[in-house]
């Protein structure tokens, strides 16, 4: 039996699941054996975040829901399960609970909403990793080494 957490991944809105299939095995590699990638509809976020909500109540056991890019709104929206122990946003998106990416994306600037995000996520289990759209192809082993950190932090005291 293991102490880490699920991890539930997320992707962005131009893509599917197979996003994460260079990152998957890294991070099998490095102990985590309960892994998930949600394959989101794409149809509206509320049905993308009932989707990967259903992915989650299935788990026994703490969750580490992972989003890129448009799935950080999902993991968002879908953050609120009581097993779900963190919430991780690699090039994503990190709006307010009913707050869509269009809001941020139009309310302000890139730089002055990453820095808006970065206030919110003070008093929450959110972990913002500094990686760009193409690193979950690119990159795998630094995006799956990220999200070891993040799934580390969580049992940190």
């Amino acid at each position: 039996m293991t102490d880490k957490p699920a991890i539930v991944l997320v992707h962005g809105f131009r893509g599917g699941a197979a996003h994460w299939a260079k990152v998957i095995p890294e991070l099998h590699r490095r102990g985590f054996g309960s892994l998930h990638a949600v394959e989101n509809p794409l149809t509206s976020l509320a049905d993308d975040a009932e989707r990967t909500r259903k992915m989650v109540r299935q788990i026994d056991g703490p969750v580490l829901l992972v989003g890129h890019s448009y799935g950080g709104a999902v993991i968002t929206e879908a953050g609120d399960l009581p097993n779900v122990a963190g919430l991780v946003y690699v090039a994503a998106f990190a709006p307010d609970a009913g707050e869509s990416p269009g809001q941020l994306s139009q309310e302000l600037p890139p730089t002055a909403n990453e820095r808006r995000m970065a206030e919110r996520m003070k008093p929450r289990k959110v972990i913002e990793l500094d990686a760009g759209h193409a690193s979950l192809a690119s990159q795998p082993a630094p995006v799956a080494g990220l999200i070891e950190e993040a799934a580390l932090a969580l049992s940190a005291p």
